[in-house]
C-alpha cells in the first residue's frame, strides 16, 4: 500500500526535525572565508586605534592655546600614517597632521587645513575655532584588545572578514559544510554535450540541483548518471559513503514503478524510509529517509518537479546543517489572472513577477503548467502557491507566492 499523501508542511518538519547541524570545524584564512559560518568567537588581538588618530588632514593643537578667530599657532612638524611626530605640542604650537596619523603628545584638537591660512615664519592662522577633541578618533574607539568582535554562529560576509583582518587574524575557526552527493538514475540520461539517439535525453536537474545546494552553502560532488539497475545504484552509494557525504540527493527512480529502482535498493542497503509520497504537485513521489547518518533525499527525475521540491526540501535541510537561516522566500502578491479551485494537492505556479511604483508585487501565472516544460520555469520570477483545497481566486485579489529571485 503506497499510503496516504503528506501534507508539504508536515513533509519539511519531519525532515527538519531529522536534521543536525554539522559539529565539524576546519580553520581557514580569512581570505577564503566568504560565506562560512563562524565555530567559534573572533577575539580582538589588539585595540583599535592603537592610538588617538586624526581623522581629517589639518593641524593638530591644544584648543586651550587659542580663544578667537586669527590667533596663530607656530608650526613645528608633521605627523603622518606610518609616520608620527616623536616630540610633543606645546603652548602656542601646532602640528601640521594627516588622515590616520597619531595625535602629538600634548595636542587634544585637529583644525582642518581649509580653516587655516597659512603665514611667513612657519605659523598658521586660524579662521575657525573647532570644538575641543573636534576631529579626533580616540585610541580604542572602535574595538579593544580581548574584546569579541564576532559571535560564534555569524555567518561571515565582506564587513565581517573585514573586521576579522583588523583585529589582526589571518585565519578563523569555521564550520565545514555539509557534503551533498549527487546521483542521477535513468537509462535514457546522458551527458550534455552528447549525441543522443532517439529514445535519450540530456540530464538538466543535476545541475539545477548542485547549484541550488552550493547557494544554500553545502560542497557537492556529483556521482553521475546510473542506469536503471540495482547494482549499479549500490556502486553509487556506496562510492557517495566512502566520499563521507552528509546527503545524498538521488534524481528519479523514486517512486514504485517497475523501473523505479532507488527506493527500494536503498532500502535493501539498509535505508530506513520516513515518507516519499507528499500531496504537492509538481513533485509527489519525493522520498525521504536515512542511510546510518547520511540523509536520504530522493527527489524527481523531472527537471521542474526536482528544482521545486528542492527548493521545499533540500534549501531548507542544508541551511540547517550548514547553521544557516534559509532564505525567506515567502511573501503576498496581487494576482493578474484568475486562479481556479483546487483539489487535495498544493500546487505550486510558475510565474512572472513584477513591482509596482507602489512597491506591491503583483504576480501573472503562465497558462501552460506542465512540469516537463523547463523554459517557462527559468522565465519565472516565483512560485503561486494554491493550497489543498484552496477555492477560485479573482484576478486583482492577493495570494502566496515563492521568490524564486531576488531584486524583483
Amino acid at each position: 500500500m503506497a499510503g496516504p499523501l503528506i501534507p508539504v508542511e508536515e513533509a519539511q518538519a519531519r525532515l527538519l526535525a531529522a536534521a543536525r547541524p554539522i559539529e565539524t570545524r576546519e580553520t581557514l584564512p580569512i581570505w577564503a572565508a566568504d560565506q562560512r559560518v563562524l565555530a567559534e568567537p573572533v577575539i580582538s588581538r589588539l585595540t583599535q586605534p592603537p592610538f588617538d588618530a586624526s581623522a581629517m588632514d589639518g593641524y593638530a593643537f591644544r584648543r586651550g592655546d587659542v580663544a578667537e578667530i586669527g590667533d596663530r599657532l607656530e608650526v613645528i612638524g608633521e605627523s603622518a600614517a606610518g609616520h608620527s611626530f616623536s616630540g610633543g605640542v606645546g603652548a602656542g604650537q601646532t602640528v601640521r597632521i594627516f588622515t590616520g596619523a597619531p595625535v602629538p603628545k600634548g595636542a587634544d584638537t585637529v583644525l582642518l587645513q581649509e580653516d587655516a591660512i597659512r603665514r611667513d615664519a612657519g605659523k598658521i592662522e586660524l579662521t575657525f575655532l573647532p570644538d575641543l577633541g573636534r576631529h579626533i578618533r580616540p585610541r580604542g574607539q572602535d574595538f579593544a584588545e580581548g574584546e569579541a568582535v564576532l559571535a560564534e554562529g555569524l555567518l561571515l560576509d565582506p564587513g565581517r572578514l573585514m573586521l576579522a583582518a583588523a583585529s589582526n587574524h589571518a585565519d578563523v575557526s569555521v564550520y565545514e559544510r555539509p557534503l551533498v552527493g549527487v546521483i542521477a538514475t535513468g537509462d535514457e540520461l546522458r551527458e550534455p554535450g552528447s549525441t543522443l539517439g532517439p529514445d535519450q535525453i540530456v540530464a538538466s536537474s543535476v545541475f539545477a540541483i548542485a547549484a541550488l545546494a552550493r547557494r544554500a552553502g553545502a560542497d557537492v560532488e556529483n556521482f553521475g548518471i546510473v542506469a536503471d539497475d540495482p547494482k549499479a545504484i549500490v556502486e553509487a552509494v556506496e562510492r557517495a559513503k566512502a566520499r563521507g557525504v552528509d546527503v545524498i540527493v538521488t534524481l528519479g527512480g523514486a517512486s514504485v514503478g517497475d523501473h523505479d529502482l532507488v527506493q527500494s535498493t536503498l532500502i535493501g542497503l539498509g535505508m530506513r524510509l520516513d515518507f516519499w509520497r507528499i500531496a504537492m504537485r509538481p513533485g509527489k513521489p519525493l522520498m525521504v529517509g536515512a542511510l546510518g547518518d547520511i540523509q536520504v533525499l530522493g527527489l524527481p527525475g523531472n527537471p521542474v518537479s526536482s528544482m521545486v521540491c528542492g527548493l521545499l526540501f533540500l534549501e531548507p535541510l542544508l541551511a540547517k546543517l550548514a547553521r544557516r537561516s534559509p532564505p525567506n522566500r515567502l511573501a503576498t502578491a496581487i494576482t493578474e489572472t484568475e486562479l481556479a479551485a483546487n483539489d487535495h494537492r498544493q500546487d505550486y505556479l510558475r510565474a512572472r513577477l513584477t513591482r509596482a511604483e507602489d512597491g506591491q508585487l503583483h504576480v501573472r501565472s503562465y497558462g501552460k503548467q506542465d512540469s516537463s516544460q523547463m523554459k517557462i520555469f527559468a522565465n519565472s520570477e516565483a512560485l503561486i502557491i494554491r493550497p489543498p483545497h484552496a477555492p477560485a481566486v479573482e484576478a486583482k485579489e492577493p495570494c502566496r507566492i515563492l521568490m524564486l529571485r531576488d531584486g524583483v
